[in-house]
């Protein structure tokens, strides 16, 4: 091997070595999180529900899957409270409404959208803290009763909005 590639090759194993090595003090983890290094607890609490239409385990429903997803996605202990990173946030809307109009102007869809406002406080980096809003809405048949399909919608719905949450909070995207 020439003396040239043989330095080329010391030169990228060395670059390749600074780069893993950085981003593994760095407070990454597996899952793509970007997590201050001295955070270990995140507290989250419930989100009340203010929307003029209440779906009663909309509140429930949120806090169980945000738990989970932080629970298994990070290595961050989930507390009640005073947590290096803090979830709160409240629901501000639970609609259903008309979406889409058939040809002989019948409505053809109609459209759930729930929509929540998030506060995130971290403790190690008051500059990432936030306040925003975030909605998601589905679209179903509306020969379909709300009630048939509400359950499925709402999951799926939540679902969309955990995973807004969790990005916006840990993995900064």
């Amino acid at each position: 091997m020439s003396p040239h590639l043989h330095r080329m090759n010391t030169l990228v194993a060395l670059l390749l070595i600074a780069v893993l090595s950085g981003a593994c003090t760095g407070g990454y983890s597996f899952t793509g999180a970007s997590i201050p290094p001295n955070a270990k607890t995140l507290s989250l609490k419930q989100f009340p529900n203010y929307a003029a239409s209440v779906n009663p385990l909309l509140s429930q429903q949120m806090y169980e899957k945000l738990r989970t997803m932080y629970e298994s996605q990070t290595s961050l202990s989930v507390t009640s409270s005073d947590g290096d990173l803090q979830v709160s946030g409240e629901i501000i809307d639970y609609t259903t409404q008309a979406s889409a109009l058939s040809a002989n102007d019948n409505v053809a869809t109609n459209r759930l959208t729930v929509t929540i406002k998030v506060k995130f406080v971290n403790q190690m980096d008051p500059d990432a803290d936030f306040e925003q809003t975030f909605s998601r809405y589905k679209e179903y048949d509306a020969t379909r009763d709300f009630s048939s399909v509400e359950s499925g919608l709402v999951d799926q719905i939540v679902e969309e909005l955990v995973d807004d949450i969790f990005n916006k909070t840990v993995v900064n995207w």
